[in-house]
């Protein structure tokens, strides 16, 4: 179970990684059924990619993979194509979405 004080921490470690690489970012942390725990919006960070930090985490948890190597595996002619076109559009390839673990599970 993914309770608001570890994604307050998950934020946290997130916001310092943006600050270090200089890019505000909005950050959403899913427990182990995709629901939104916590979401941040950094200052200045775009206001579209609200949804896509949304639809990222979710996509890492439904598919207990990174968003990243679900968007390598889903180019024309990968075992995933055409994946972001399921789940009423919620799929995300973006990458960013990690999947979280907590205590192996």
């Amino acid at each position: 179970m993914i309770t608001l004080e570890d994604a307050r921490r998950i934020i946290s470690a997130a916001e310092k990684e943006a600050e270090k690489v200089g890019q505000p970012m909005n950050v959403a942390v899913a427990d182990a059924g995709g629901n939104l725990v916590a979401h941040v919006r950094m200052d200045n960070a775009w206001l579209g990619s609200i949804d896509i930090s949304i639809k990222k985490a979710w996509t890492s948890r439904a598919f207990d993979i990174t968003t990243k190597d679900l968007a390598d595996n889903s180019q024309s002619g990968d075992q995933f194509f055409g994946i972001h076109a399921s789940n009423s559009g919620k799929v995300m390839i973006f990458a960013g979405g990690i999947p979280l673990k907590k205590d192996g599970k």
